[in-house]
């Protein structure tokens, strides 16, 4: 493999990187550079994304090769110590990305949509050019874009910058939300606003279902009341019911009241639980259908791609009215089982009913242990009228039984120094 000597950054983002055995150690998230009182700023590392959302830091001396595809690094000791901006370094795509800038003699106004890095024939990498969307100055026509070199453009370092979202967004697009959450926690304050900001609400609430709980709060609390109550509804309940949680209750109620009723009113129920009980970690959101449904209506449902797998794993049983609570609840029917049947037959013939369900009071410790004995990714809970009211899975025990920061970069476990050989 040989490297390119000219590549944009952008287009490198997300890409593996492999070491010397072709084993995959993580993937590019950006470039770091020094900038210099004379000449162009050079590029001193990537940083990559290792398992277990660790940013580490590539000393480019390091780099063998660049392609579309791939980085490949050369032998010896790879640090794994978590990557931390150095003063005076600058990370190409998160701090460029979106700058509004002016080029050429004229100041013409632009936007920074990309940024070149270039081997020199002694083997330095610099940032040489910059790919730079004009203003057109028609709001119904993109402005042109053209790449220009770093020199000819005004506004690239400081502090004094004004950034849009739309490149840096484009690169964020495709990762899951886990891993957008840990690329905001990467950001700097007011680019994570901005980046927050500008997502959708689905998209956002998703992302604020994977961050630390202070990360949710000053996001939402940076938003308008009527935004932050639409990025509530479309969070699962019981994440919602989490979220509100910490705020003061003054707060908290503000903010159900700017609800749908109908959104709001699981949420309601699930804040009146007490901490730690199987109410309180359920959410009310299963997969709840009629003893008269048919085998092919419930897998059906079961297909539907916003499910997460364990709520998909089995499809909860009950009299009407199926909304939470239901009525008497009479089983489950696991996905396996459905397979197993005749599209025709109806649920109410094929359920399992010989697990009791759990109690709203029952506590994590007896939750963890019913769903070990048994080997289930969820569990049905009812209450005192034998109603179903929501369910267990094994996520929300696992988010609750692992320490409260452990969604937090700068936890304990995050920030443990590691070093390996990958010679």
């Amino acid at each position: 493999m040989t490297t390119a000597t000219r590549i944009f950054v952008a287009r490198v983002a997300g890409i593996p990187v492999f070491d010397p055995n072709g084993d995959q150690v993580g993937r590019v998230r950006d470039a770091v550079a020094r900038p210099r009182a004379a000449g162009v700023p050079r590029v001193v590392g990537l940083v990559a994304e290792m398992p277990l959302r660790r940013r580490i830091f590539m000393p480019i001396g390091r780099v063998t090769a660049i392609e579309a595809e791939a980085v490949a690094l050369g032998t010896g000791t790879l640090n794994l110590r978590r990557f931390e901006k150095r003063p005076g370094e600058l990370l190409v795509l998160e701090e460029l990305l979106d700058r509004r800038v002016t080029i050429g003699p004229d100041a013409r106004a632009a936007t920074v949509v990309d940024v070149a890095m270039e081997q020199d024939r002694a083997g330095f990498w610099s940032l040489t050019r910059v790919a730079v969307r004009e203003y057109s100055g028609r709001l119904t026509r993109r402005g042109q874009l053209r790449q220009v070199e770093w020199g000819d453009v005004h506004g690239l370092v400081g502090q004094g910058d004004h950034h849009g979202t739309a490149a840096l967004l484009a690169i964020l697009h495709d990762l899951r939300p886990a891993d957008l959450a840990n690329a905001l926690q990467d950001l700097s304050e007011k680019r994570r606003f901005e980046v927050a900001a500008a997502l959708d609400d689905e998209r956002l609430a998703d992302v604020l279902e994977e961050l630390p709980e202070h990360d949710q709060i000053e996001i939402i609390a940076a938003l308008a009341p009527e935004r932050a109550a639409d990025i509530l509804e479309e969070m699962n309940p019981d994440d919602a019911a989490d979220l509100l949680a910490e705020l003061p209750e003054r707060e908290q109620e503000a903010l159900l009241e700017l609800m749908e009723p109908d959104e709001a009113q699981p949420v309601r129920q699930l804040l009146a639980y007490t901490e730690g009980t199987a109410g309180s970690v359920m959410t009310s959101e299963p997969i709840i259908m009629a003893p008269d449904a048919t085998v092919a209506e419930a897998l059906a449902r079961i297909r539907e791609p916003q499910l997460a797998p364990a709520v998909a794993a089995q499809v909860f049983v009950a009299r009407p009215p199926m909304a939470t609570p239901t009525g008497r609840y009479l089983g489950v029917v696991f996905f396996q089982r459905l397979l197993r049947e005749p599209p025709s037959a109806l649920l109410g013939g094929v359920i399992d009913n010989d697990i009791d369900p759990l109690s709203t009071s029952a506590p994590l410790g007896e939750i963890t242990q019913r769903l070990a004995t048994y080997n289930l990714v969820a569990m049905p809970v009812v209450d005192d009228k034998d109603r179903l009211v929501g369910a267990v899975t094994v996520d929300d025990v696992l988010d609750h039984l692992l320490p409260r920061d452990w969604r937090d970069r700068d936890s304990v476990v995050a920030s443990r120094d590691l070093g390996v050989s990958d010679g």
